[in-house]
């Protein structure tokens, strides 16, 4: 089945849905530096208008699950559509956005047309492209999902710093018209992809399951919540957090029983019985925690401790998306001519991310943006040959028909990981930072002689060459030893996420001894 005709060239069809995609993924992190911009021009403080993103993140949660289900009930294209005309709408209504209250709820409605759109594009590209190379597809969709968020917060920066911040949501109206117009010349839904979607309906009438979706709604909405609310509002300190966290882990369970005894599930939790698909989900998800958490971690890392600006950041992000984006079609083509198996390649690819994020724990203060870079090129390395083995693995023993739905779980299990992983590097720095401040504060203690030497010392100098007066002296020597102090603590507890990080993707390569063996395919499926 192909989602393209068969006049189209599939690489025309891969750069159409791609462009939207991109749309999206860099909507999940372009808006984050711009926060105190959009709090002032709006009148509110910093801690409303992190609803920004926290809006979008839960309304995008409540719909990916659901993107193959619903994505059946409107014809792929349809959906696919759709949901580029309302993305770009509310991307418009954003920008123009005279309040917070117009604001959220066009970033739900942002959220709610998005979350379809990265499933929905990797499933035309399984289609569309014959198994035997399809491959490389999934290295054009790696490049995609990974700089996308990569390059966000810095370009969201520069617009901030260099025009307005309503031009973030502005700059998606030109790539939405684009993809709209390119894809509804393009694509068109291939007969097995029209025999799959009869399974929706029964006499000519469309089967919809009210209990599976509220229920998917609700566990979504609620976990999207907890994760991203948790540090903020004191994890289980909160009545409001602990709510969430027992109505999420609650609606998960019933979502998955209720699932398992549909006839035609929204999400297909059957697919996981499969050992191959089962492992490659898990191993997004660790893929998730890893990119989502370092991408995170490294401007806050920079900016606060380092004083770079956030395009200063950026070049450092920079040489990891530049990697993927060479070794990602390689990793496709050794493993189309079956120079490596997937398994090999990523085992070699745990490998390398894991000793990446090690490489990072190990950096201090007087580390210099050459080996922050080099890091980020070494995990870049990693990632790009991971994404497509493991795609690879995915699929390999899926029936052509499974496609729609295997998408959106994996891309499910990514969003997981992602989720997981930026609110675990938010709460463990802040456990860390009052450990290690406690740690260092009383092993380095009042009476230190070497401390009491060298508050004296500053304090001549500053009384002797800085005008100061003995007393206010003394004070801003002791506060330039305690400022020197957080910086110390907040390095370690950044490194101490890093290593976590390293030691639960090297935990992960003894998945790989599970997998069950596969071939490539060797020949093209003739197109519809």
């Amino acid at each position: 089945m192909s989602s393209a005709k068969s006049l189209v060239n599939p690489w025309f069809v891969a750069f159409a849905v791609t462009l939207a995609a991109f749309m999206e993924t860099l909507d999940t992190s372009i808006a984050n530096v711009a926060l105190p911009y959009i709090g002032g021009g709006l009148g509110r403080s910093y801690d409303e208008v992190t609803w920004i993103l926290t809006t979008y993140l839960v309304s995008n949660a409540v719909v990916l699950p659901m993107s193959a289900w619903l994505s059946r009930v409107f014809g792929r294209k349809n959906y696919y559509l759709g949901s580029v005309v309302i993305f770009t709408l509310a991307s418009f209504l954003c920008g123009l956005a005279p309040t917070l209250g117009i604001m959220l709820s066009s970033r739900v409605l942002q959220g709610l047309a998005g979350a379809g759109l990265v499933p929905v594009t990797q499933a035309i590209l399984v289609d569309t492209f014959p198994p035997s190379k399809r491959n490389s597809a999934f290295a054009l969709y790696t490049v995609v999902i990974v700089t996308a968020p990569a390059i966000g917060p810095v370009l969201g920066g520069w617009i901030t710093d260099n025009y307005n911040w309503r031009w973030i949501f502005f700059i998606n109206i030109p790539v939405g018209l684009l993809a709209f117009f390119l894809c509804s010349r393009i694509l068109h839904d291939g007969a097995s992809f029209e025999a799959e979607r009869a399974s929706v309906r029964a006499n000519g009438r469309l089967r919809i399951d009210g209990v599976g979706i509220a229920l998917i709604a609700l566990a979504s909405a609620t976990l999207e919540l907890t994760l991203d609310r948790g540090q903020i509002d004191d994890w289980f300190g909160s009545t409001f957090i602990t709510w969430m966290m027992t109505i999420a882990a609650t609606g998960w369970i019933a979502t998955v029983i209720w699932e398992l005894r549909q006839q035609d599930p929204i999400i297909d939790f059957r697919l996981l019985a499969r050992r191959n698909f089962a492992i490659a989900s898990v191993l997004l998800f660790v893929f998730g925690v890893g990119v989502f958490g370092s991408t995170v971690a490294l401007p806050q890392i920079l900016q606060s401790l380092y004083g770079y600006r956030a395009v200063d950041a950026g070049l450092v992000l920079g040489p990891g998306a530049l990697v993927i984006s060479l070794f990602a079609p390689i990793s496709a083509q050794l493993i189309q001519r079956r120079i490596m198996s997937a398994r090999t390649m990523l085992m070699a690819s745990l490998t390398i991310v894991g000793l990446s994020m090690w490489y990072y724990s190990t950096f201090t203060l007087a580390t210099d943006y050459r080996h922050y870079a080099l890091a980020r090129a070494y995990q870049g390395l990693g990632y790009g040959f991971l994404f497509v083995p493991v795609n690879a693995l995915a699929y390999s023993q899926l029936r052509p028909d499974q496609n729609n739905r295997a998408s959106s779980l994996t891309n499910l299990f990514r969003n997981w990981g992602g989720s997981f992983g930026i609110s675990f590097i938010t709460t463990a720095v802040e456990r860390r930072n009052q450990m290690h401040q406690t740690n260092l504060g009383s092993n380095i203690g009042t009476t230190s002689q070497q401390l009491t030497s060298r508050i004296a010392d500053i304090s001549n100098y500053l009384v002797f060459h800085g005008g100061y007066s003995g007393p206010d002296a003394g004070h801003a020597a002791t506060a330039y030893f305690y400022e020197q102090l957080k910086r110390q603590v907040s390095l370690l507890s950044f490194m101490d996420c890093f290593r976590v990080i390293a030691w639960v993707t090297f935990a992960s390569i003894a998945l790989l001894f599970l997998v069950q063996r596969f071939a490539p395919a060797k020949k093209a499926e003739a197109a519809h």
